[in-house]
């Protein structure tokens, strides 16, 4: 009896992977093993967008992960002395966002083999990573100052620290966290994430676009026209 609001319904699968790979980075593992295991999560994906599919979903949008090397825990916890352990654009962990971008490349090739065995579904990937680079690349564009530094945390050069963090021991908390690129030190700020939305619905961040997939979830463009015009009257 569900059937009719699955199929007018926009799921959104994910974030996927994060966790899966926070843990055993902070516990040392190294990333030659979370790489092997990469494949078993992208097949937790697949899976669970076909049995989404099975059960009457025809709008999907599969995030994919972000670029972790330009997390400010990370790159506390990870500080190198090595230029080259550094993206020069960016000041992000070289090593890390090659990573996501291997998991991305196996969650875009594991869609694309989806959209053929379901050529009727709209399965969208969300390029979370490329919306994010933006804030990284360009901060200025969207009023962010500090893309590297945590509004809430224990102090240090990236806003986070060993013995506090936020919410917990002697941490801090700044001014205007608008201008910063990241919350907490693990999740992104109010403004991050932000700039990510516009890059997601008015950009190019997203694999068919929003705009290809009105047949199928007219909503979206609805969606996608209101929060394009809060985000520029906002700016």
């Amino acid at each position: 009896g569900c059937t009719g609001m699955m199929n007018q319904s926009l799921f959104l699968v994910g974030e996927i992977g994060g966790n899966d790979y926070n843990l055993p980075l902070l516990s040392g593992v190294s990333i030659t093993k979370i790489r092997s295991f990469t494949p078993s999560v992208i097949a937790k994906i697949s899976s669970t967008i076909t049995e989404l599919i099975g059960l009457g979903a025809k709008t999907l949008v599969v995030p994919g992960n972000l670029p972790i090397g330009c997390v400010p825990n990370y790159l506390m916890i990870f500080k190198s002395g090595k230029k080259e352990d550094y993206e020069p654009e960016t000041g992000c962990l070289r090593w890390m966002n090659e990573f996501s971008q291997y998991h991305n490349k196996l969650l875009i090739d594991e869609l694309e083999k989806l959209r053929k065995l379901h050529p009727d579904v709209a399965i969208i990937y969300a390029d979370y990573y490329g919306a994010a680079m933006e804030v990284f690349l360009s901060p200025e564009q969207f009023g962010i100052e500090d893309p590297l530094t945590a509004c809430c945390g224990g102090g240090g050069p990236y806003g986070v620290s060993g013995t506090a963090r936020c919410g917990y021991g002697e941490y801090k908390v700044c001014d205007d966290p608008q201008k910063f690129g990241s919350w907490d030190g693990f999740h992104p700020s109010e403004a991050a994430y932000k700039a990510i939305a516009i890059g997601l619905l008015r950009g190019s961040y997203t694999q068919p676009s929003f705009a290809t997939t009105t047949n199928s979830c007219p909503q979206i463009t609805e969606l996608s026209s209101s929060v394009e015009y809060k985000v520029l009257y906002d700016l």
